[in-house]
């Protein structure tokens, strides 16, 4: 094997407020080869990296639930990658992984670590960018914090926001199986036609032209049971004042706090949560990892039934990643965030 350059984008600065691209460096570097990587380690060549909200949380310093990415380092990103060396017998060469890959164009990795987590993908059950959607952490993410956390049962009402988004429409089209009413909060007329008319929520609430308030009394006039957050924020505290009786509010993010350069803005309206013995709670889907499986394969059944869709939106090319995470941040993206790093 011919001598490979690596080309990796990584961390320069902690950013204050929104990401700006000098807080990001390039730089490059000789691969070994094939014969000289210690016994299990694995070099796999990456095709696509996962564009995600949760980026922004592990460029902060502080503690967290996963270690920050330190300045200098590559930023972290997961990843679907073609193993192209290997000296560990979990993996041969050909082999398509996901994991913790990096932004990076190649990925060097010891095939036990937990850290790196490289996971065999079977590209012959979906499209590879469904691997870091619906059949990715996005839809790990729902499917236990829909099913474990918030505990959703049929005739439920659930509220999602960020419903046009990788774990957003994967909660609504998850809670439609379970038999509840969806009703979606998204920004955009498009992408309230997608939510009802493509992924079959009940109803979908554009925040950006109407009033939120008055559409939640009109698409839920019973009330809240399960509000699934992905924004935080305003739209946290308005669905706050619909919840019912014994609700369960599912904290899986906060995009709209993310880039804040003052105080996190919490919900004023939390006293709703006594009023209607509600219960508020945060998780991080890496607790659920041993289940993957689980998930992964009641998805694809819905999937291979027709009674699942996911839509992604593919940016080309590494250097584009400040870009591309920037578009995240500003919802200019419709579907799953992907960068595409090499053809399949």
């Amino acid at each position: 094997m011919q001598t490979l350059i690596n080309h990796q984008i990584r961390l320069a600065a902690r950013p204050v407020g929104f990401p700006k691209k000098s807080d990001w460096i390039t730089s490059q570097s000789d691969l070994p080869k094939n014969s000289e990587l210690l016994e299990g380690e694995i070099l796999v060549k990456t095709i696509y990296l996962s564009i995600d909200p949760a980026m922004r949380g592990w460029m902060n310093g502080g503690k967290s639930y996963i270690k920050p990415v330190e300045i200098g380092e590559v930023m972290r990103a997961i990843g679907i990658g073609r193993v192209i060396a290997s000296q560990s017998p979990r993996f041969k060469v050909g082999d398509i992984v996901s994991g913790s890959l990096g932004v990076q164009a190649y990925c060097l990795g010891d095939a036990n670590n937990p850290h790196t987590n490289f996971v065999l993908v079977d590209p012959t059950l979906a499209p590879l960018p469904q691997f870091l959607n619906a059949l990715g952490m996005p839809g790990m993410t729902a499917y236990f914090g829909l099913l474990d956390v918030a505990q959703a049962k049929a005739g439920e009402t659930v509220v999602v926001s960020g419903a046009a988004g990788a774990v957003g429409q994967t909660v609504g089209q998850i809670a439609k199986q379970l038999g509840c009413r969806v009703v979606g909060i998204a920004g955009g007329e498009a992408k309230c036609d997608f939510v009802v008319n493509q992924l079959g929520f009940d109803a979908c609430i554009d925040y950006k032209n109407t009033l939120l308030k008055d559409e939640l009394k009109t698409t839920c006039p019973q009330g809240v049971d399960v509000y699934f957050d992905n924004v935080g924020g305003t739209i946290l505290d308005t669905v706050l004042t619909r919840i019912n009786k014994k609700a369960r509010i599912v904290i899986c993010g906060a995009i709209s706090q993310y880039n804040a350069t003052t105080a996190v803005e919490g919900p004023s309206n939390y006293l709703a949560l006594l009023v209607n013995r509600a219960r508020m709670e945060g998780f991080v889907v890496f607790d659920y990892v041993e289940r993957y499986p689980q998930a992964m394969q009641e998805i694809a059944g819905w999937m291979r039934a027709g009674q699942f869709r996911s839509r992604e939106d593919i940016l080309q090319g590494l250097d584009n990643f400040p870009d591309a995470l920037m578009m995240l941040f500003e919802g200019n993206n419709f579907g799953k965030l992907i960068l595409q790093v090499s053809p399949e």
